[in-house]
């Protein structure tokens, strides 16, 4: 009886059509797309300044875990950490306690570059300029010295060219505020990154920004530019994160990168161990993102967005 009422049959589950197998599946293809990938690092050192003057959306560990993928991707990357918080000489693993020479030996007493840039245990291709709790009283110091914007240009001008294998990347880490440390970055790089939370009010505060930019482009460094935006934080699951994403894009089509950072518990939990996720979990879904996203930039190369950048 049981036989003749039946119909199809319902098709017995399968964990390889569950949403968890398609997510593992798409993350394995990735990870065998970046093994093949190769990237020709030639040219002049980019100087990269990574800012957003709203807090809480991912500034630090951009920079890091992008000068991480470089790294793993061949580049010699030098992380310069003017954050008075020093988050990012944690996460690269560089001793940044009060006696340790710091960027604030060189911004303010003019210390040269080369005796304070240390070496991250993760790879010999990434070194750091660490941060120190003095850098917090350099804002005030900086105000008397002479040319005060451009301290950090001048000792990195002259490490480049003191340098018999420059680094490939300088990527500079800024305080989440406009003063005279974040000033010393813009008037030191070429390019301008933004990483954008995709959550509410993602673009609150970036008129400004990008308004403090026009003046420094106006009076200190005609090369600043914006280069790359980056999308963190990004959840897939939501709508709202999906509606961010795309209006950041229409209003950056050039400037944002293809690559999202979902949020990720491995990229929140490397830094406690002194560690970027590319080390800490480089098989993670954020390490294969921020991998990913260290292969558009590198291949973006030096072009300005309006020079159609590819």
């Amino acid at each position: 009886m049981a036989e003749s009422e039946s119909t199809t049959p319902s098709a017995p589950f399968s964990f390889d059509d569950s949403p968890i197998a398609r997510e593992l599946a798409d993350l394995t293809s990735r990870r065998k797309v970046l093994e093949g990938v190769r990237v020709d690092f030639t040219g002049p050192t980019r100087v990269i300044t990574v800012s957003n003057q709203k807090g809480g959306v991912g500034k630090t560990t951009t920079t890091v875990n992008i000068a991480s993928a470089l790294a793993s991707l061949g580049a010699r990357v030098l992380v310069v950490d003017l954050d008075p918080q020093g988050n990012a000489s944690t996460a690269l693993g560089v001793p940044h306690t009060a006696d340790i020479p710091s960027v604030y030996d060189v911004l303010i007493d003019e210390f040269p570059l080369a005796d304070i840039v240390q070496t991250s245990p993760e790879s010999d291709r990434l070194m750091c300029a660490p941060s120190t709790i003095h850098l917090a009283g350099a804002e005030i110091e900086l105000v008397s010295q002479v040319a005060r914007e451009h301290r950090l240009r001048t000792a990195l001008e002259d490490y480049l060219a003191a340098s018999e294998e420059p680094p490939h990347f300088v990527i500079v880490d800024c305080p989440p505020s406009l003063g005279l440390l974040t000033i010393n970055a813009f008037t030191a790089a070429d390019e301008l990154m933004i990483p954008i939370q995709c959550e509410y009010y993602a673009l609150e505060g970036l008129s400004q920004l990008l308004g403090s930019v026009r003046m420094i482009q106006k009076h200190l460094n005609p090369r600043l530019h914006l280069s790359t935006i980056l999308l963190t934080m990004y959840d897939g699951r939501t709508r709202l994160a999906q509606q961010v994403a795309d209006e950041v894009r229409s209003h950056f089509p050039k400037e944002v990168l293809q690559t999202v950072i979902p949020r990720s518990v491995r990229v929140s939990e490397a830094p406690s161990f002194g560690q970027t996720v590319i080390a800490y979990d480089g098989a993670s879904a954020g390490a294969v993102a921020y991998r990913e996203a260290a292969v558009e930039i590198a291949r973006r190369g030096h072009q300005h967005p309006d020079e159609g950048a590819s």
